[in-house]
């Protein structure tokens, strides 16, 4: 800010020194109210007036800032304030008041430049805003060459996605966040997605490495960043979209922050003011998912798309997934295959493919398969995607033993290109399962033995430098035990070889009677296996007492000694049968209780042992 000399004036001067220095340090209160005591006693002095509308335009008192510019436009002139009341204008949203202010001027300055391709951008001109931008990039050289390009890359992005123009590619360099995120919206708006996603992950690295001397970057600081959208003349500064995004936006942040009523609050205000807009009905979803209320979830998404079957795509999807992660596949294939605009891509046949032979519901399968292969030949007949679909189909088929159905799908296969091999043989392999005489028919086609065979010397192919193994000549054997064929030639193989065909004969071996011919198979799957013969269970040793087996308790039955008078049950009776299967419990002395591996809670302690009386040994 520059003093007026011609004022006069010790306290004046003081006040100017004064009105430099808060300027300086950005305090434009105090800075205003040395304008005004100035004023005070200079009336009408044009720097002081250029300086308060500049301290005003800073303290976003525009409304004020433009009384002033009316109240003095004579004194002031309009050369001289004409940036301040055009963005004065742009600020108040009186966008076609700036477009006229900018354009009484017959020069533009840069600055004045800057400001027009922000009002054509507000006014959606980007064609115009895109040649302003291009020029100021071209003809001007300052520390704001960045900043112009990022504007630029942002028209492009605009013109991309809300015009669905493809623009010419300006060369902008992607060396920061910014830049790297414009491309990716111009990259989606042209539904180059995978693309896009790459570009995005590059926008997002980078905007890490710039923020990482920031520590507290953390879903409590977006929510303070979040506030600083309330502020007055934020909805001046951006489209109708972007302030509908940042709506979004505040929602999801209650979401993620653990405040339901709030984000049940703000999403339901969004889906009143946007009824047609998927997004706040998956906002409230995804609440819902959180909060475990999964029927719930399908239930609303069941109601918007009955309600709005236009906008129902995605809400469609968004119900499959949730069957999925229920475990109801059947349903969810049900969902998906009423996306009408969805039904026929090659993504979602691979998609309902793959759940209906996970359920084992290849009838299904199937025909998903009949139906798309059914829309390209009537839509796309003969294309590459119609032929790959029948393709798949064949295999399909053939994978799950439905030869008889995949043999429409071969013929068509094989009419398209009747020099597939592979195609005629699958054929033939079918036809062999219902009209052998087709079949017989059908391999005429195929090229005979000679024609199949290749020139290949196989002692060339071994001896290369590829080969795993390398035939050697076989070294000269003298006496009786010359092989009377050239065998591998290594000596210490024919050993080995020698060793086995030498092996011993079992003993019963009679050479005049024919082997078995089941021989190579397991006991239990020959012809003339019966099982194992039901006998007396063998003594088993281990059990019981240390170092005794399971004869000591017939040793110990007192029902089997001699002092022991016999017992003699009626026939029939329950004693009869209790005494042959086992014998009498009172009558038993049981062996010692083996330890428990593991002790847990129902598990019964062992019993401590009384000490035989008498003896000094115990037992």
């Amino acid at each position: 800010m520059l003093r007026n000399m011609s004022s006069g004036g010790g306290t004046v001067a003081s006040l100017w020194t004064e009105v430099n220095r808060c300027g300086q340090n950005g305090d434009f209160t105090r800075a205003l109210k040395a304008v005004n005591k100035i004023l005070h006693e200079v009336k009408e002095d044009v720097t002081a007036l250029h300086c308060k509308i500049v301290c005003l335009v800073q303290n976003c008192s525009f409304k004020e800032a433009l009384n002033v510019m009316n109240t003095y436009s004579k004194v002031l002139g309009s050369e001289l304030i004409v940036f301040e009341k055009a963005y004065c204008e742009y600020r108040l949203n009186r966008v076609e008041s700036a477009l006229k202010t900018i354009e009484s001027v017959s020069e533009q300055t840069d600055k004045l430049k800057e400001l027009y391709g922000q009002v054509l951008y507000r006014m959606e001109r980007y064609d115009e805003c895109k040649a302003v931008y291009t020029d100021l990039i071209r003809n001007s050289q300052d520390e704001y060459e960045e900043e112009r390009k990022t504007n630029l890359s942002a028209v492009v992005a605009a013109m991309s996605t809300w015009e669905k123009a493809s623009p010419d590619d300006l060369g902008l360099s992607e060396t920061t966040y910014e830049l790297s995120y414009n491309a990716a919206c111009t990259l989606i708006g042209r539904g180059q997605l995978t693309e896009a996603l790459n570009k995005l992950q590059e926008a997002e690295e980078l905007c890490r490495v710039f923020f990482s001397e920031d520590s507290d970057q953390n879903v409590f600081d977006s929510k303070k960043k979040v506030k600083l959208t309330n502020a007055d003349g934020v909805e001046y500064k951006l489209a109708k979209k972007q302030l509908q995004a940042i709506e979004f936006n505040k929602a999801l942040l209650a979401m993620y922050t653990n405040q339901a009523d709030q984000c049940r609050k703000l999403s339901s205000g969004l889906q009143s003011q946007n009824p047609g807009h998927p997004r706040p009905v998956l906002i409230q979803v995804a609440q819902l998912c959180r909060e475990k209320q999964h029927s719930k979830a399908i239930e609303l998404l069941q109601r918007f798309s009955d309600q709005h079957p236009d906008s129902a795509s995605g809400i469609k999807l968004t119900m499959a997934q949730l069957y999925l992660t229920q475990g109801h596949v059947t349903k969810a294939c049900d969902i998906l295959r009423s996306i009408e605009d969805f039904k026929h891509k090659q993504g979602m046949i691979s998609a309902l493919v793959s759940m209906y032979s996970h359920e084992e519901d290849i009838d299904s399968a199937i025909d998903v398969f009949s139906q798309a292969i059914q829309y390209y030949q009537s839509e796309q007949p003969g294309s590459s995607v119609h032929l790959a679909l029948v393709r798949e189909a064949a295999d399909f088929k053939l994978k799950y033993g439905r030869k008889k159905e995949a043999i429409s799908d071969l013929e068509q296969l094989w009419k398209q290109n009747t020099n597939d091999i592979h195609t005629l043989a699958q054929l033939i392999s079918a036809y062999s399962l219902v009209d052998q005489d087709k079949a017989k028919s059908l391999s005429k086609h195929l090229p005979s033995p000679e024609s199949m065979s290749f020139n290949v010397d196989v002692d060339e192919l071994e001896n290369s430098h590829g080969a795993n193994y390398v035939r050697k000549k076989a070294a000269k054997v003298t006496g009786e035990n010359l092989p009377k064929e050239q065998g591998w030639g290594d000596v210490k193989l024919f050993k080995t070889l020698k060793l086995h065909t030498t092996c011993k004969l079992p003993k019963n071996y009679d050479p005049t009677a024919n082997p078995d011919p089941e021989r190579w198979l397991p006991m239990r799957e020959r012809t003339y296996y019966r099982g194992r013969k039901k006998g007396k269970k063998k003594e088993q040793v281990g059990k019981g007492t240390q170092g005794a087996t399971s004869g000591a308790a017939s040793d110990l039955d007192a029902s089997k000694t001699a002092s022991s008078p016999p017992t003699s049950p009626r026939p029939g009776s329950a004693q009869a049968s209790a005494s042959t299967s086992a014998p009498a419990a009172s009558n038993v002395v049981p062996p010692r209780q083996q330890k428990p591996a593991t002790a847990g809670p129902g598990a019964r302690k062992k019993a401590p042992q009384k000490k035989k009386k008498g003896g000094k040994g115990g037992w």
